[in-house]
């Protein structure tokens, strides 16, 4: 297999896009098409902060140093979980995150959930639901707050998360399934601010899982491989499985499948949702933003964990 650049040994081959390249060349390639899907879909500019949700994952800490190379005004956000489930989960995550960080002389912000809120995303799960679920929804409810508060305070102008295309593709694929209008309405490589919330932004969202592995290892990117112990049977991962034989038989099929559903948001398959948009206000707890008539999600989470006996 040869490179289609120069004709050298080709490190990846990517059928869907009918190319092979060599290591310099994928180097290459890669920050090129992010620049692309930047612009293409007008995510931000370089006159614009860029705050970057970083995990310890490959790609959130390969998007940040694509932003970085690229010249962006991109620095990091790091939200410490307090998971652990018996691989040191979080601490591993964190060490990880700031060795990239102090490596490469960028700054990285870090909010320990426990110090902010008392708790751990485990111990508020096991507050507010007595273990009947997975901690999932609490940690995610937790990390969009402190992801707009932080870019909020600290004046960023647009927050940016490093879900790729395998990523898009099982949410589009669930939310189909479901035909979850609402959730369909705000799945794309943009969501634009409003009422407070952060513009949000995803510039990997073109790009297969295997070609962000494959650039964070040729970049000597080093990551936690551990999934999050909560991860285990998630419904998200049974959908990528069946993309993935999909995609096996008909390489492109994600690719064009995540296209698609773009591209018939554009001509208008939602434009009599996208007219109707919830009222927002601010918190009267913590002055976030809000839909809802009193205080909002997070607000209300932590109040009913501080009033349960854990």
């Amino acid at each position: 297999m040869r490179c289609r650049k120069c004709g050298g040994k080709a490190v990846i081959n990517m059928p869907q896009h009918r190319l092979a390249l060599c290591k310099e060349h994928y180097l290459a390639w890669l920050p090129e098409q992010t620049e692309r899907f930047i612009k293409k879909y007008r995510m931000f500019t370089r006159a614009e902060k860029v705050l970057v949700a970083v995990s310890g994952g490959k790609d959130s800490l390969s998007l940040w140093d694509i932003l970085h190379r690229l010249g962006y005004q991109a620095d990091g956000l790091y939200i410490a979980l307090g998971i652990d489930g018996g691989v040191n989960y979080s601490a591993e995550s964190q060490r990880l995150t700031e060795k990239f960080a102090a490596e490469r002389g960028l700054t990285l912000h870090v909010v320990d959930v426990r110090a902010e809120t008392g708790k751990t995303i485990p111990e508020w799960a096991e507050a507010t639901w007595r273990g009947r679920e997975k901690p999932c929804a609490v940690c995610g409810l937790v990390k969009r707050h402190e992801m707009n508060r932080i870019a909020r305070d600290l004046g960023y102008d647009v927050l940016a998360t490093g879900h790729n295309l395998d990523d898009e593709a099982a949410v589009l694929f669930g939310n189909t399934l479901a035909w979850a209008g609402e959730y369909l309405l705000r799945q794309g490589p943009v969501l634009e601010e409003r009422g407070g919330l952060a513009r949000k932004v995803k510039p990997l969202c073109r790009f297969y899982e295997r070609e962000m592995a494959a650039y964070a290892l040729l970049r000597g990117i080093e990551y936690i491989y551990e999934e999050c112990p909560f991860s285990a049977g998630a419904t998200s991962l049974y959908y990528k499985e069946l993309l993935n034989r999909l995609e096996n038989d008909r390489p492109g099929t994600k690719l064009a499948f995540y296209l698609n559903f773009l591209e018939a948001r554009r001509a208008g398959l939602f434009a009599e949702r996208s007219e109707v948009q919830q009222a927002l206000h601010p918190c009267p707890g913590c002055g976030q933003p809000t839909s809802a008539p009193g205080l909002c999600s997070y607000c209300r989470m932590i109040e009913k964990g501080r009033d349960s006996q854990v």
